[in-house]
């Protein structure tokens, strides 16, 4: 599976499938990898490959194929600059992206960055702020000691993802009341992925819509064709 470097930074993905690309953006927070899929609820690839050219990537440092610097003014942009470079070795210009956990705060700053190469967005329980600034803070200490990281590096990139005070942690309100791109948000329901950052999400993107139950066995059926039927409404002719 592909593997290519871009300023320094390796970053590995790979192909399932063929059609129209979908982005895949893996949970795990910073472990965010491929291989993260597999524990899921139920696992994108199988479900699209049939239908879609999957692209699944690793991120940077997460323990899978993807490796590069951490520095104390990495962030958010960080992270974004490597999907696109994904999207661009692969040759493809425009894509759905589908992402969970940490996947939907890639996705926001993804749609904040380059609206215009993304046709649809499904995000499962993104990440929030509510109450819980210092489980992020803890998971990134301890990410970042497993790795040697130097301390004022580290003290910097966590604070850049999450130091402010945005819900959505990688964009302002204002900027999701200005996403135009179609987003189906399926709703967190814990500490790290809270209900209220899925229903800022739904609430304030213009083009968005959520729904509530979908990880339990009886639901996951419904939650698969809610999925597919979206991304088929949204796939360029």
């Amino acid at each position: 599976m592909p593997t290519f470097t871009r300023d320094g930074v390796t970053l590995h993905y790979q192909e399932h499938g063929s059609g129209f690309p979908v982005l895949l953006l893996a949970p795990g927070g910073l472990r965010s990898t491929i291989d993260a899929w597999q524990r899921a609820p139920w696992n994108p690839i199988d479900e699209l490959a049939p239908l879609y050219r999957v692209i699944a990537m690793d991120q940077r440092n997460a323990g899978g194929g993807s490796a590069g610097p951490v520095t104390a003014a990495d962030g958010w942009d960080t992270y974004t600059a490597d999907q696109l470079a994904v999207l661009d070795h692969a040759g493809a210009e425009r894509a759905h992206v589908l992402g969970m956990c940490i996947g939907g705060a890639f996705i926001a700053n993804l749609l904040r960055t380059a609206p215009d190469r993304f046709t649809a967005a499904v995000a499962l329980q993104p990440i929030g702020l509510s109450d819980n600034r210092g489980r992020f803070h803890e998971m990134v200490q301890g990410w970042g000691e497993e790795r040697g990281i130097p301390a004022e590096d580290l003290t910097g990139f966590g604070d850049n993802l999450y130091g402010g005070d945005d819900v959505l942690w990688s964009v302002s309100d204002a900027e999701v009341e200005r996403f135009d791109t179609p987003i189906l948000v399926l709703m967190g329901n814990d500490e790290f992925h809270p209900p209220a950052a899925s229903r800022t999400l739904a609430r304030l993107a213009p083009n968005a819509s959520l729904l509530e139950t979908w990880k339990d066995p009886d639901s996951i059926p419904m939650a698969q064709k809610a999925v597919a039927e979206f991304l088929a409404a949204n796939t360029p002719a």
